[in-house]
């Protein structure tokens, strides 16, 4: 997500051609997704925490790739926006997760977390950054977060997998 945030206002005064007075409006309108993806994510997270991540995640792959494609036109950039904001339902379903295993380190795997998070927002506007500097546009930051989405799949499939072997060792 924060390949394409970090980019936002160049690609959409660039390619989705919105004006830059506009540009505040999109971002609440991202806003409002996100406000409704926490609200989604933490009932999720209730239901069926990991499940509820692998869906969360891949909701996130297929409309950070959708804003790469979508980009140009300004009536789906606003409804792929949302969406993404939604994706957001990853951050409680996340931090449950955490909690969950953290076991006596609650406190300590919970600042972790939030500097997990930073460290995301470093990579996703670097590899973001590296896209357009190599002359794949503005809109390609969507592909790279995309991608960047999946690495996050592979790593909860493993985080899961570690989970179970240590179950059935306890076991």
């Amino acid at each position: 997500m924060f390949a394409v945030y970090s980019y936002i206002t160049p690609t959409l005064t660039e390619v989705s051609g919105f004006r830059i007075d506009q540009v505040p409006m999109v971002l609440a309108l991202w806003g409002l997704g996100m406000i409704a993806g926490n609200l989604i994510g933490g009932r999720l997270a209730d239901r069926a925490l990991v499940p509820a991540i692998f869906y969360i995640m891949a909701w996130n792959v297929v409309f950070l790739a959708f804003f790469s494609l979508f980009s140009a036109s300004s009536i789906a950039t606003l409804a792929t926006l949302f969406m993404v904001g939604c994706g957001f339902a990853l951050v409680p379903a996340l931090q449950v997760r955490l909690m969950n295993v953290a076991g006596n380190a609650q406190t300590l795997a919970a600042s972790l977390n939030h500097s997990a998070f930073n460290i995301s927002n470093a990579i996703g506007a670097s590899l973001g950054g590296w896209a357009i500097a190599t002359g794949w546009g503005w809109a390609s930051t969507g592909w790279v977060a995309s991608i960047l989405a999946v690495l996050g799949i592979v790593l909860m499939s493993i985080s899961v997998g570690v989970e179970r072997i240590q179950r059935r060792k306890s076991a």
